[in-house]
């Protein structure tokens, strides 16, 4: 019986070193991370305060001349965050009007991106002469950002010009006289 017990102790004895020895740590050990990164497609025209201009047009002095837009408005500046999602690998911006002013090209220009941005900023088009229809106006946007406010992102040059001139949309014997006259341009962020 002795032996019996000597020998079922040893058992339980190996029985026990063994699975104390599997539960040991080793050298290297590991777990997951999950990471979320969420879509951002996000536009606004700084600063925001005062982001309602007025553009206008001076009469002539003499007879027979036309009459001659005021000077640009560059006070303006286009400001986005992107980020991009798989399927859709770059983002651009449009610009429209409500309504086209009789008579009136209204035109504007973006620069390209400066200040406190970083990442695949987009490439400004061309000037453009604005109308119902949307325009791309930035594209091959990233993931990025500009910066917020004043002084960030891209600064738009807005300019008038009577009808007429090649590529306007509008004509020089469509004007009309009228004191204030209210368009609203609209930004959009998208994906191509």
């Amino acid at each position: 019986m002795k032996r019996f017990k000597f020998t079922l102790a040893l058992s339980l004895a190996a029985i026990a070193v063994s699975c104390n020895l599997s539960a040991q740590d080793t050298n290297t050990d590991n777990h997951t991370l999950t990471i979320s990164v969420p879509e951002v497609a996000l536009v606004d025209i700084e600063p925001a305060a005062s982001k309602n201009i007025t553009l206008g047009f001076t009469a002539p002095a003499e007879a027979g001349n036309p009459i001659v837009a005021n000077a640009a408005n560059t006070t303006l500046w286009l400001n986005y965050s992107s980020i991009k999602s798989v399927a859709d690998p770059t983002r651009n911006v449009s610009v429209k009007l409500n309504a086209v002013i009789p008579g009136v090209d209204i035109n504007v220009t973006a620069a390209t991106a400066t200040g406190s941005g970083a990442g695949t900023l987009g490439t400004p088009s061309a000037q453009l002469t604005l109308s119902t229809a949307d325009q791309t106006i930035i594209s091959g946007i990233g993931s990025a950002y500009t910066g917020n406010g004043a002084n960030n992102g891209h600064n738009l040059t807005y300019a008038l010009a009577p009808g007429s001139t090649p590529g306007g949309v509008a004509a020089y014997a469509d004007l009309t006289a009228a004191a204030n006259t209210i368009a609203t341009v609209t930004y959009t962020i998208s994906d191509n």
